[in-house]
């Protein structure tokens, strides 16, 4: 049974599809413990959309400014605690998936890499190739490897140079595996249970 902890090098680097790619892959439960904006369109209401009968759990915040989690909560006059949030019970996979990288601010002294520290779980990186994510990348690496927290799977997600994914591919411990997620335009069910079977076929 997996549980993993979906986070990215920065925003708007596609987590929430790598994220339903992995859910519709291990057949797990999701989690988004924090949402913050587009409540009528969350990541949990993309996630059933784009796979099959997953079980989606209640985030433990919810707010209406798509901005940074502690901006959003201090508009609406609430203080994220860390306490509050607690890993769904399940029998099933989980996947959770956090807003934007590590270093995203919860609160003025809590970021999104103490809620992973946390809740325990092994996280799988979200990459995508733009001017600067080689540095990104490993920044990430470096801060996970301080706070001792497993780094199980390095999610390559689209098309990289071949210079930047051997660098990046380079840095990561033999422990982690690579995944490679296709480029994803339209995700839909068709597509992103595509992406699920060629995991498959690479025998992740």
């Amino acid at each position: 049974m997996t549980k993993l902890f979906i986070t990215g090098i920065g925003t708007e680097v596609g987590k929430t599809i790598c994220s339903a790619v992995l859910v519709e892959y291990f057949k797990a439960d999701y989690w988004k413990p924090v949402q913050s904006g587009d409540l009528d369109n969350s990541d949990s209401h993309k996630i059933e959309s784009w796979t099959e009968n997953t079980i989606c759990h209640p985030e433990t915040y919810r707010f209406k400014l798509a901005a940074s989690p502690h901006q959003s909560a201090g508009e609406e006059n609430i203080e994220i605690e860390i306490e509050n949030f607690k890993l769904p019970k399940t029998d099933n996979s989980l996947v959770a998936e956090g807003a934007g990288g590590l270093m995203v601010p919860l609160s003025d002294d809590v970021f999104m890499i103490d809620l992973i520290e946390k809740l325990a779980l092994p996280v799988g990186l979200v990459v995508r190739n733009y001017l600067g994510c080689i540095n990104h990348t490993l920044l990430s690496i470096m801060a996970l490897h301080q706070k001792k927290i497993k780094l199980e799977f390095l999610i390559l997600n689209g098309t990289f140079p071949p210079d930047t994914e051997r660098v990046i591919t380079g840095f990561i411990k033999k422990e982690t595996r690579i995944i490679r997620i296709p480029e994803i335009d339209q995700p839909a069910k068709d597509s992103i249970k595509a992406a699920a079977e060629q995991l498959t076929k690479t025998n992740l």
